[in-house]
């Protein structure tokens, strides 16, 4: 697992998908974080057959680990697979549904509080 500061930022650059689903999930939390660089936070997300998560302060992206299912951004739908990428932009409602067994995905954040700029 990458090495954490005392402040809790990530020291390493490269965290692989083995470390990711072995890595400890605060209390409270729905995914761990990884890495962390100025705006950017990495966290990995593995829900357990519901999806509760809410809109989020930052613009994030996700790319599935692995699994299948419906991706629910605002008011579109998308069927979503393994390697697929997703964004969502800051204070979008947004969830995973029907998902399989095994579903997991990298998230990550970045960019200012309410998002950036999409002009």
């Amino acid at each position: 697992m990458a090495e954490r500061t005392e402040s809790g930022s990530v020291r390493d650059f490269a965290v692989s998908l083995a470390e990711a689903r072995t890595a400890p999930i605060p209390e409270g939390a729905r995914s761990a974080q990884l890495m962390d660089r100025g705006s950017m936070t990495v966290r990995f997300y593995a829900p357990d057959k519901i999806d509760r998560q809410t809109p989020h302060d930052q613009d994030e992206i996700y790319v599935v680990a692995s699994g299948a299912g419906w991706f629910v951004n605002g008011d579109r739908r998308a069927k979503f697979e393994t390697g697929h990428v997703l964004f969502v932009a800051a204070g979008i409602e947004h969830r995973f549904e029907d998902f399989t067994d095994n579903f997991a995905t990298w998230v990550v954040f970045y960019g200012p509080q309410g998002g950036e700029d999409a002009s």
